[in-house]
């Protein structure tokens, strides 16, 4: 009688520098979240610095704030440019995120989506808060070109959409549940997101939601930073 050998299940792993469990993704994505995290911070210092709306001396009164913008242009390409780059960078952090915390929570668990989305939510509103920059960082040298009190409301959205992280703090919670229930980050930075993140979402159902946007690029640069020293 002839024997038939049953086909081998083995799978040999040797030079593949991967166990089951991990990912062997590349670490670009992390380096993007730092890169998120610095562009974040530029774009709120630049933000901070064009403050027309908020002097005194100048208080109600448009077209002394129109005027007062068109000294401030170089804090509103600040802004802008950080406001842009982590917008951008923020959406390739998000799906290394998303994926990372996958690989470790399972294809069942809603934690990686959620993560991802919250990010992706900031890169909408990064966007739509440097959105109106073409229309008034060059109208307010052309005083004749624009009403002024629509500069005084320019002011006033640059200093208030783009701070609204809120949904980086659903990140950083979905982060923090992750690492306590899965291990998917080091134990301290499971400590970090939740209390980072509880504190990101209260500021942001708040009145006092622009607090948000010092909050949520904290988070940012701390995770990107941590993640960076995990791998």
């Amino acid at each position: 009688m002839t024997t038939i050998a049953e086909p081998s299940t083995t799978t040999s792993t040797t030079g593949s520098g991967s166990t089951p469990g991990t990912t062997s993704g590349g670490r670009g994505w992390v380096y993007a979240g730092v890169g998120a995290a610095v562009a974040g911070i530029v774009s709120i210092v630049g933000s901070s610095m064009t403050d027309a709306v908020y002097r005194d001396d100048i208080a109600g009164d448009a077209e002394a704030i129109a005027a007062k913008l068109a000294e401030q242009t170089g804090s509103i390409l600040m802004f802008h440019t950080g406001a842009m780059v982590c917008a951008l960078l923020l959406l390739v952090f998000a799906a290394g995120l998303r994926r990372r915390l996958a690989a470790s929570t399972g294809v069942d668990s809603l934690l990686p989506q959620v993560a991802g989305s919250g990010l992706v939510v900031v890169s909408v509103v990064l966007l739509m808060g440097s959105a109106l920059t073409t229309e008034f960082v060059f109208g307010v040298k052309e005083p004749g070109q624009l009403v002024p009190e629509t500069a005084a409301f320019f002011g006033h959205w640059i200093n208030t959409v783009p701070w609204v992280w809120a949904s980086a703090g659903v990140t950083a919670l979905a982060v923090g549940i992750a690492g306590l229930r899965h291990g998917a980050v080091p134990r301290w930075l499971t400590w970090v997101s939740l209390g980072l993140g509880v504190l990101t979402v209260l500021f942001g159902i708040s009145p006092l939601q622009y607090m948000a946007g010092a909050t949520g690029p904290l988070w940012l640069t701390i995770t990107a930073l941590g993640l960076i020293k995990r791998r």
